[in-house]
């Protein structure tokens, strides 16, 4: 095994869409853990839209990533060696810190990875779909969509992480549910796969305003919102009275060099519309509730996902600018290493 640690840092600010040359790749000594401290070696690093922000120095809920630090990230790590009597080597955690082989973290920050369910979840799904984008998800609709039988929700990223398990939750509450997607085969995964009513392919559509109605004749009562630009701004008068809005993400938005304008507001106080932001971290108590309730039907197959997997921690930045791109189908994980434990 190397005795190196790598680390991709962020070299210099993006401006627009980030670039390869925007990100470096440091080789270190493995660092010991110290008291209270374990060293894990990653197998799993996610990535998520919410990162470009992280590589802006803009006014944000969470401080950027320093030029020449190293670029954050959920992963799932394999403790090598542990000065926390809670964890022992071969255990396999999950991790909040970054892009790197090999992380040291205090072990009040570590999650012990649950061996149940007969091993039919993969180790992968606790980034995503029992991770932070399936706990975003139903914080979202529980708290602010909370959709009900017979209403109509629009879903916009609907293959992706987040809305793939947002669209499922209100099926589950009896909703209409519609999608839009980035292209053909995506829609026919949101529609097959996850069993949406319906799906918008917003770039094979010359028309997004009449493709909306006719996909949601009867209005839209909950949307939720992880892309931005055109298509709020199609959505927006589509909303009916008391309709709520999840301000989840606005991907479209992301690389923009300053903000573009909103919706005339004044449809807000005549509908009796509720527009809401939100940050999953917000109520932390939500993932474990996400992850008890959803582990069982992740585990027989009824709450259905997709990953997008690319090998390698080198392959992270552009696998990263591609997300942004719109180009992955599920979600995005990158494989670093294989467990060497038995069964990981």
């Amino acid at each position: 095994m190397s005795s190196l640690r790598r680390t991709i840092a962020l070299r210099q600010r993006p401006k627009g869409l980030p670039h390869v040359d925007d990100f470096s790749m440091e080789e270190s000594t493995i660092p010991e853990p110290g008291p209270g401290e374990v060293l894990t070696r990653t197998l799993w690093l996610s990535l998520d839209p919410y990162m470009r922000g992280r590589l802006s120095d803009r006014p944000s809920y969470a401080p950027p990533v320093e030029i020449g630090g190293m670029m954050t990230g959920e992963t799932i790590g394999e403790v090598v060696a542990s000065q926390d009597p809670r964890f022992t080597p071969g255990q396999i955690v999950q991790n909040p810190r970054g892009w790197a082989s090999h992380l040291v973290t205090h072990g009040d920050q570590l999650v012990p990875l649950p061996a149940a369910h007969g091993g039919n979840i993969p180790l992968s799904a606790y980034l995503g779909i029992l991770g932070m984008p399936g706990t975003t998800a139903y914080s979202a609709m529980k708290d602010i969509g909370q959709p009900k039988a017979g209403e109509t929700v629009l879903i916009s990223a609907a293959s992706g992480a987040v809305g793939s398990v947002a669209g499922q939750i209100a099926k589950r509450a009896g909703a209409r549910v519609v999608g839009v997607a980035g292209n053909s085969d995506k829609s026919m995964f949101v529609q097959e796969v996850l069993e949406f009513d319906d799906c918008v392919d917003h770039r094979g559509v010359m028309d997004m305003d009449a493709a909306l109605r006719d996909a949601c004749p009867n209005g839209i009562d909950v949307y939720f919102e992880n892309v931005g630009g055109d298509l709020q701004e199609a959505v927006f008068p589509l909303l009916n009275n008391f309709g709520r809005m999840i301000l989840c993400g606005m991907v479209a938005e992301y690389n923009d060099a300053k903000p573009r304008p909103g919706p005339n507001l004044m449809a807000a106080v005549r509908k009796r519309l509720r527009i809401e932001g939100f940050i999953v971290s917000d109520k932390p108590e939500r993932f474990a509730e996400w992850r008890e309730l959803a582990a069982p039907w992740v585990a027989e197959g009824s709450l259905r996902y997709r990953e997008h997997v690319v090998d390698g921690l080198e392959n992270a930045p552009e696998a990263f600018i591609e997300l942004l791109r719109g180009h992955n189908f599920g979600k995005l994980v990158v494989r670093v290493a294989e467990p060497t434990r038995a069964g990981g």
